[in-house]
């Protein structure tokens, strides 16, 4: 069968890159074309377009862009038309994924949703629509399910959060250190500003600052799977930040602690077990109207899966290099530590043993054949 891939992020290349992988193993003469990454590329799927082109944060930064994204929309429709898949698979990036959904489900395609757009946060009105255009959706957060299912009558199926079937597996590397001239006896902090240019640009102003004032400290930036090295180096010339590319999980497997965009990369991070502190900016324009849309609690997956603050948030205003290196030194004690890290055994409890990927596989291949 032919399947359709669509994901504007890094993450969502990674968790795509594992569905396929899951799929082939389901249907022998899967074809893939798809809207991702290098990891979905390796796994022999024709990528259309890298999310590095694609991946806008904020709303201002949305609008500004919204030219290129209507003539992706009109290029990825006639993608579809042209290749006919049997199937196509969202992957969060619901922007521009549910524009593509209702306009598919008129042209008689079938619509499979994995990992779920967050509704719960901001735009709960889609939930509307996702339930006339989507012929599956598949949840990967424990609250997800009753939101779906009790507050909106839209039956879904709960796959359990595919970080856990990758970073369990992900081998040790015993040579990171010495690669990359890091003192075995100096604690290392991890610093992941995000995939996003505009994150990074945002961002690492503010850890640059932070490293100086902890020169017992070493601070490495974890470069993002896909990211350009330009857009690191204004702010790694010359100063006490190191740079690793796309190895974020062999540095937190050697991080004390780690200084957080937030994103998925929080929950990456608690479940490799680093205290951490969640750090997030965009534009004045953009948090404007994001503090009139969004009413959660909280932005980091950790604390919205706990329901309560297990890491330090500091958002906009409060996400200054004073604020962080006030914060930091608790990262660095142990009895704030231990809290954190016992706090990290609930999540990990709370997340499903289930292999999301293979789930999912099965559960789309068997729909499809089904149905013919």
């Amino acid at each position: 069968m032919k399947y359709y891939l669509i994901s504007g992020e890094a993450s969502g290349d990674m968790h795509g890159a594992l569905l396929i992988k899951a799929l082939q193993k389901q249907d022998a003469k899967a074809e893939f074309r798809c809207w991702g990454g290098d990891l979905m590329q390796a796994e022999n799927a024709t990528l259309v377009k890298h999310y590095k082109t694609l991946a806008f944060m904020g709303f201002w930064e949305v609008i500004r862009h919204l030219p290129t994204i209507f003539k992706n929309i009109a290029f990825c429709k006639k993608d579809l038309l042209s290749y006919q898949p049997d199937v196509i698979i969202y992957i969060d990036y619901p922007g521009f994924n549910l524009r593509i959904a209702k306009w598919a489900k008129q042209q008689g395609f079938k619509n499979h949703y994995y990992i779920s757009p967050q509704v719960w946060a901001w735009k709960e009105k889609r939930v509307i629509g996702m339930k006339k255009y989507l012929d599956a959706l598949y949840t990967i957060l424990p609250f997800e399910k009753p939101f779906f299912e009790e507050k909106h009558q839209f039956p879904v199926h709960y796959v359990g959060h595919p970080l856990m079937e990758r970073i369990p597996d992900h081998p040790h590397n015993p040579t990171f250190l010495q690669k990359h001239q890091l003192k075995a006896r100096q604690e290392v902090i991890a610093i992941l500003p995000g995939s996003r240019k505009q994150e990074i640009q945002s961002m690492l102003p503010v850890f640059l600052e932070v490293a100086k004032a902890f020169p017992k400290l070493q601070f490495v930036v974890a470069g993002a799977p896909g990211s350009d090295f330009d857009w690191y180096r204004p702010f790694l010339e010359n100063s006490p930040l190191k740079w690793v590319n796309n190895q974020t999980y062999d540095l937190l497997q050697h991080a004390h602690a780690a200084l957080v965009t937030s994103g998925t990369a929080t929950l990456e991070t608690a479940l490799f077990k680093v205290p951490q502190i969640v750090c997030y900016k965009s534009s004045a324009i953009s948090y404007w109207i994001g503090k009139r849309i969004i009413t959660l609690k909280f932005i980091s997956l950790v604390n919205l899966i706990l329901d309560r603050e297990c890491v330090k948030e500091l958002i906009q205003h409060e996400c200054t290099a004073e604020s962080i290196q006030k914060q930091l030194p608790l990262l660095l004690d142990l009895k704030h530590r231990a809290e954190q890290l016992e706090a990290y055994k609930h999540l990990q409890a709370l997340l499903s043993e289930k292999n999301a990927s293979a789930t999912t596989a099965a559960l789309i291949y068997h729909a499809i054949q089904q149905k013919g």
